[in-house]
């Protein structure tokens, strides 16, 4: 796990002072060791987190002379042993213990094919030495990041966008279509885009080719299909949970491999539950977990420590219970907003940037159980598509914050542009291999929204500290595997039917009858006080006011009645658009 960045430069050689600058930036990602690479019209860069091979024999920028291949890395290939051996088979030689050069002879031996063939989390570049081609990569789940910028006469990478931005040259100006996601979708900014025009990501499951010329091609590796055969539909749901705890066990399983202990983090919900109990029916002793809460607020409890506390009791785990006072909050927020890649709205961001803090002091390694509600069904918007004959109207009445018409009472006539996320939804939706609306919807959330929302914040906060987190219900066979049960028994018991199935089998059924849990954080839920003021301060400073993204009589509006105005996610618009502005702000943008 670690921070990669690199400038491919097409007529003139690379600047290695701009790629040192965006791997300053990434020092938090990776604390251990850095390194720099340049020749002629390419410089990569590297931040370290010694995870697997932890001697310097695997560090990075790695370059393999006999192949003529270099990589820098980021990320976990849980299937590397098996690689490695099937390598060695054809003949090629190793000089380290790592997943790193693993992926260096894949890529020789395989070509573009070779990340189908990877379990795990990551991006990549590959450069070849004879022809100068590189090649840039993405996981299947977009679980590691790539941010990309074109620049004068060249294309940047790194991990994060505000490496990008410290590396200079980059357009910072706003993207109105972005906003238009951001405002509309949830906060959610979906690949390609980035809120900066000078800014892009690489979608998941994508390789981009880059030529010496700057000419470049994509192709995707992996896709999600939903279609089923006779035999899937006509398989009993008592099948289909044996099946699916089979395939969470061996989930888990390869999200140990690390020469560095592994922890969890304990939400005390069903799915980091799960992890803990899997992970001591396999005979893992001695297994540190870790939980968070903060104060209440209005009547509302700020932690969920009873059912945490009950799981770690249960399976005899070491676990940490962190209390994180109001106080300490307000202080932290810049931090986190700091940590930000990218505006996110949800309350759980400063749950996980402080949970991570105390965690990174116990652990490097961590699984966590993002993922299992986008790929098992577990939201409330899931049930209803079920019998929906108008699927995009229902999705968004849901999910959506505002429609077009309410977007134009918010932001000023400048910044409106089409209907650009309604769009972007319908095109997902209208794509072969999900005909059912509830599939439409599950694919275009476990592909799609949450890579934008839960994995990026999970990566942004945990990374921050030089954290690396693992996120099992994200492993693409389990994934393809709960694509091909039919909605009925995921959409049963309230939603996760079939994932409850399975953890009745292992766990208390206080945990699994339980409400919906989240990462609690009553007071930014309910702004007023010091966190209004500091909101209400961001938007109405000077360079808000030039910046003129918001409708005036809309912000009065929103200071006056903080909790009247909430999205139908339950989540506070002023929080939404004051996040934005803080976030801006603090990148200096």
């Amino acid at each position: 796990m670690c921070g990669i960045c690199g400038e491919i430069a097409f007529t003139r050689p690379a600047d290695p002072s701009a790629v040192g600058a965006m791997a300053a930036s990434l020092a938090p990602r990776g604390p251990d060791a850095q390194g720099l690479l340049a020749r002629d019209g390419v410089a990569l860069g590297h931040r370290r987190l010694k995870i697997i091979d932890l001697s310097a024999k695997a560090e990075q920028p790695m370059t393999d002379p006999e192949l003529g291949l270099s990589i820098v890395f980021n990320g976990c290939i849980y299937n590397y042993p098996e690689l490695r051996a099937e390598l060695e088979g054809k003949g090629y030689r190793f000089f380290s213990t790592g997943d790193t050069e693993v992926m260096l002879k894949a890529y020789h031996a395989w070509g573009l094919d070779f990340p189908k063939r990877l379990h795990g989390m990551f991006a990549f570049a590959i450069v070849e030495r004879e022809s100068g081609r590189v090649v840039l990569g993405r996981d299947r789940f977009g679980i590691k990041p790539l941010y990309l910028a074109e620049t004068a006469g060249a294309l940047r990478f790194a991990s994060t966008l505000p490496a990008l931005v410290a590396a200079g040259g980059v357009d910072t100006a706003l993207d109105p279509e972005a906003l238009a996601f951001y405002m509309t979708w949830h906060a959610v900014v979906p690949a390609p885009w980035t809120l900066l025009k000078g800014v892009r990501k690489l979608p998941p499951a994508t390789l981009r080719v880059v030529e010496p010329d700057g000419r470049s091609s994509e192709r995707v590796f992996w896709e999600l299909s939903f279609e089923r055969t006779v035999e899937d539909i006509e398989t009993p749901r008592e099948v289909w949970r044996e099946r699916v705890l089979e395939a969470l066990e061996t989930a888990v399983d390869r999200r140990m491999v690390a020469d560095v202990p592994v922890g969890v983090l304990l939400s005390g919900g069903v799915d980091s539950s799960l992890i803990v109990a899997l992970l001591a029916r396999r005979g893992q002793a001695g297994l540190k977990t870790f939980s968070i809460g903060f104060e209440a607020a209005k009547g509302e409890h700020g932690d969920e420590f009873r059912y945490s506390d009950l799981v770690a009791e249960r399976y005899g785990t070491e676990h940490h219970q962190i209390f994180v006072p109001s106080k300490d909050l307000l202080h932290e927020l810049p931090r986190t907003i700091a940590a930000m890649s990218e505006p996110m709205v949800s309350y759980d961001n400063v749950g996980f940037f402080l949970l991570s803090r105390e965690v990174a002091k116990h652990v490097k390694v961590v699984q966590s159980g993002q993922g299992a509600d986008e790929v098992f069904a577990g939201y409330h918007w899931y049930p209803p598509l079920a019998s929906s004959n108008a699927a995009v109207d229902d999705y968004a009445r849901v999910f959506f914050d505002r429609d077009r018409a309410k977007l134009g009472e918010h932001l000023a006539d400048a910044w409106l542009d089409g209907d650009v996320p309604r769009a972007f939804v319908e095109r997902h939706f209208a794509e072969p291999g999900a005909s059912a609306p509830v599939d439409q919807a599950l694919r275009l959330d476990s592909t799609v929204m949450l890579v934008d929302d839960p994995v990026k914040r999970v990566d942004n906060m945990t990374m921050a500290w030089g954290l690396e987190a693992r996120v099992p219900f994200l492993d693409h066979e389990l994934v393809e595997l709960a694509a091909r049960i039919p909605p009925e028994p995921k959409l049963a018991d309230g939603g996760k039917g079939v994932l409850k199935d399975v953890a009745r089998q292992v766990l208390p059924a206080e945990v699994i009858d339980r409400p919906k849990g989240y990462f609690p954080v009553p007071a930014l839920k309910y702004l007023d006080g010091p966190y209004l003021d500091m909101v209400k301060d961001a938007l109405t400073s000077r360079v808000a006011q030039e910046r003129g993204l918001f409708r005036r009589d809309y912000l009065e509006r929103l200071f006056a009645a903080p909790a009247e105005h909430i999205t139908p996610l339950r989540g506070s618009e002023l929080w939404q658009v004051g996040l934005l502005e803080l976030w801006l702000q603090e990148h200096g943008i």
